[in-house]
């Protein structure tokens, strides 16, 4: 299958930072289909699934179309899924945020907020030290800085799931890899030639 023929995905549950993605994806000479479609998203060969805001909004937008569980499906069937900012945090078990929400329960663990004392949202750049060995890291420097907006982060029950790591007030969760899942808590599409070559390889990997 030739490249123009592969479908990219983007989920448009009526928030999140689409346009940025996109403009990504356009720069590495894709063009992917912005879609709040439960069967257009299922049939992708990747999918990317951004987030801005809190997880509670989040989550009850995915529920609204019916992605909630077509983004269970993806994980279920290992197709290539990149969730970015919230959009890490709803794939754990539930957030503090808005008192507690369930999430998706995909990565068994919990969202809590970054300590007191601290500047919130944790906002600008910062480096992510990687903890795993990873294709999706090809080329680019070990303690990278990326870009991060962010008031609460991903504490994941399973260690071994966490690629990346941050220090801001403690060393938090910054990236999770699990089969063909990956998901930043900063903005690749933000975070200038670093972030094109996360998702260059990340579409490399999934054959795109």
């Amino acid at each position: 299958m030739r490249k123009d023929q592969k479908k990219i995905a983007v989920i448009n549950y009526g928030a999140g930072n689409l346009g940025s993605v996109v403009n990504a994806l356009n720069r590495l000479g894709y063009q992917p289909l912005v879609t709040d479609s439960v069967f257009e998203v299922l049939k992708a060969d990747a999918v990317f699934l951004p987030g801005v805001g809190a997880a509670g909004d989040t989550m009850k937008g995915l529920e609204a179309i019916g992605m909630a569980d077509a983004v269970k499906k993806l994980v279920a069937y290992r197709r290539p899924l990149f969730a970015i900012c919230v959009g890490l945090q709803v794939l754990l078990s539930s957030t503090e945020e808005g008192g507690h929400y369930p999430c998706l329960d995909i990565i068994p663990g919990e969202v809590k907020k970054l300590p007191a004392g601290l500047k919130i949202p944790h906002m600008g750049w910062n480096q992510v030290k990687q903890v795993m060995s990873h294709p999706v890291f090809t080329d680019i420097p070990d303690n990278t800085n990326f870009y991060f907006v962010h008031s609460y982060y991903a504490h994941p029950t399973d260690k071994s799931v966490v690629a990346g790591v941050t220090e801001y007030g403690l060393e938090f969760c910054s990236m999770i890899i699990r089969d063909n899942l990956f998901a930043t808590q900063f903005h690749p599409e933000k975070s200038g030639e670093p972030g094109l070559k996360m998702y260059s390889n990340f579409l490399k990997i999934a054959s795109l």
